[in-house]
């Protein structure tokens, strides 16, 4: 895979498949959470309905989790952006990962102007 590129960054630019697989093994990563999480939920409200103390205490413990768990998915997500950034901007910087349009020609330097 590496070596091979993609398109589908809606503008013509193409990421190579090292990018790819970081970006799919991330997203996968921010899945697992988000199942977990579900799981998690799903116990506190059984908790929260049964009315045991035993079981309202232990909530304390699943909430406590399912925020680290959201932290997580958002760090996540804040890396996936810096890296999608990173990216796109090496490729359309001409970079040496040889990322091309959709054309097959080299992408433009042309930014739009600021606000």
């Amino acid at each position: 895979m590496e070596g091979d590129t993609f398109s589908g960054l809606g503008n013509g630019t193409q990421i190579d498949g090292k990018v790819f697989q970081t970006f799919q093994k991330s997203f996968v990563q921010v899945q697992n959470i988000l199942d977990q999480n579900r799981l998690l939920i799903n116990e506190i409200n059984q908790n929260h309905e049964s009315k045991i103390p035993d079981n309202l205490s232990r909530n304390v413990g699943l909430i406590r989790e399912l925020n680290n768990n959201i932290r997580r998915v958002v760090d996540l997500y804040a890396d996936l952006s810096c890296s999608f950034t990173k990216s796109v901007d090496a490729s359309s910087e001409g970079d040496s990962s040889g990322a091309l349009r959709s054309d097959g020609k080299p992408p433009t330097n042309k930014r739009s102007k600021p606000l």
